[in-house]
């Protein structure tokens, strides 16, 4: 055996024994992250809150957050192609570099008066194409430095991360309203996208990972991408099913604050408390996923949570008090996470490293196209019979996603 491959081998052998938290460039990639995160997180808040009160209107509000939606939808794909092609540690400081640049830029322009709501939309679009551009190629660089028995706990940390700094955000609301002045927080996400540029510049520049090199074209490498998520059968039933699966799941997550407003008549604080309890099943889910990937193959703990998402929908069809929206809210945080991770972990697993931009970017953006639709749709529902209704056809069509994955035979993946 070549000494390349016995080094390989001794690499897989040993790394379910080691801790991810020994792995340098995943320390790097997180500790990045975690900026990345909190300052997406503040300028999410602060851009729509900055902008309604230079407006006062709400319609302005809901165009920010549709134009903050389009980069997922129609540059995820071409997002893809461009990480496999350049280096992903280069391309990682020029989305963190150009989010801090756009912010700083914005902060000038409201602190010296020349905003215009057509700047806030524009920032909205690149800051979100930016920020899909450093996560695509996070998700890349994993692939590349975290051995494949260890991926599973990477992206089950990063998940940790992500499901803590969104419980964090009604905290975070509190510090932005109590600034000063609102675009201060734009000033303070700027600083926090420099300490993880500075982060970001930490990591080795991979090797032999460009594919440009190849002398193929744009468009040649986006083909490629197609091809090799087609030829790959199993990732790319589970690409059509999630469509369909962040479908329900969108339709249970548009109705809940409707249903806890409406029927439970929460008020704004008790609302905020009982929406961090999906948090808290999500922080446990990222906790249990190593050990359960462990103990039972990937598709029948998928298949396990597919299932029991649907009975957590159909938990708030009947549900007539607090207690009830809290524990379905818990498991589905709790089995959306681990669906979420093992979803994300098989895609690693089973996409070529040189691949893995494209991989990403596609199916990054196939997942979102029911969306919109079933987010639309579960409105009109929800009026005509009431939030059960839209409760009820989320958890049967979790229930019938299920009898399908069953009859694809994707039960069976190891």
């Amino acid at each position: 055996m070549p000494p390349s491959e016995m080094r390989a081998a001794a690499t897989t052998e040993n790394a379910s024994s080691l801790s991810i938290w020994r792995n340098r460039p995943f320390l790097i990639l997180f500790l990045t992250s975690a900026f990345v995160t909190c300052g997406a997180k503040v300028y999410e808040l602060a851009l729509p809150l900055i902008l309604y009160d230079m407006t006062r209107s709400p319609l302005a509000m809901t165009t920010m957050k549709s134009i903050e939606f389009l980069p997922n939808l129609l540059l995820a794909m071409f997002i893809g192609v461009w990480v496999d092609r350049f280096s992903k540690k280069r391309w990682s400081q020029w989305m963190v570099f150009g989010q801090m640049t756009l912010l700083l830029l914005l902060y000038a322009l409201v602190e010296y008066g020349r905003a215009e709501v057509i700047h806030f939309y524009l920032a909205g679009f690149l800051l979100m194409a930016f920020s899909y551009g450093y996560g695509n190629a996070r998700v890349s660089i994993i692939k590349q430095v975290v051995p494949g028995p260890l991926l599973t706990s990477a992206n089950a940390r990063f998940s940790f991360l992500f499901t803590l700094i969104e419980i964090m955000g009604p905290a975070i609301s509190g510090f932005i309203i109590l600034l000063s002045s609102l675009h201060d927080g734009l000033l303070i996400t700027g600083i926090a996208y420099f300490i993880a540029l500075i982060a970001v510049s930490l990591l080795e520049r991979e090797e032999g990972t460009r594919v440009a090199d190849q002398k193929s074209s744009f468009w040649e490498d986006f083909r490629a991408g197609w091809r090799e998520l087609l030829s790959n059968r199993p990732l790319w039933l589970i690409t059509i099913l999630v469509i369909f699966l962040n479908a329900t799941s969108g339709v249970y997550d548009a109705m809940i604050v409707y249903f806890a407003k409406d029927t439970l008549r929460l008020s704004n604080s008790e609302l905020g408390l009982v929406l961090s309890v999906a948090g808290v099943g999500g922080l446990l889910g990222s906790t249990l996923v190593s050990r359960l990937r462990r103990r039972f193959p990937t598709g029948r703990l998928l298949g396990a949570t597919l299932l029991l998402l649907g009975g957590s929908y159909l938990l708030m069809a009947a549900a007539q008090n607090t207690w009830m929206l809290c524990l379905s809210l818990f498991l589905s945080g709790m089995l959306g996470t681990i669906e979420t991770i093992c979803i994300w972990t098989f895609r690693q697993e089973t996409t070529p490293a040189h691949m893995i931009g494209r991989i990403s970017g596609i199916t990054g953006s196939i997942f979102k196209l029911g969306m919109v639709f079933s987010i639309y749709g579960s409105g009109w529902l929800t009026v005509w019979q009431g939030p059960w209704a839209a409760f009820l056809a989320a958890g049967i069509g979790n229930l019938l996603i299920f009898l399908v994955y069953r009859r694809l035979s994707l039960w069976r993946l190891a």
